[in-house]
């Protein structure tokens, strides 16, 4: 049931990082694109979960997936941070 529910995740993530590069595609507002950038690291961190905890339950990825997700968060702060209008 677990790795259903983190393949939900994961899916839900690329989902929203589609739809949001897509809608920065249309607009052209950078921070549509820094959105983007940060849910697509979110749905690797997802994946990157699978991986740890359902695939290879004896290989520890805690560093890693930890990683993703600052990267997702950086990215995001950046977007908001020096954002240009």
């Amino acid at each position: 049931m677990g790795a259903f529910i983190y393949s939900l995740c994961a899916a839900t993530a690329a989902c929203c990082a589609w739809l949001l590069l897509r809608a920065f595609r249309g607009s052209g507002a950078r921070l549509l694109f820094w959105s983007s950038v940060c849910f697509a690291l979110f749905a690797v961190n997802n994946v990157l979960v699978i991986l740890d905890l359902v695939v290879f339950p004896s290989v520890n990825l805690f560093v890693v997936r930890n990683a993703t997700v600052l990267l997702g968060i950086s990215a995001m702060l950046y977007g908001l941070i020096w954002n240009e209008k």
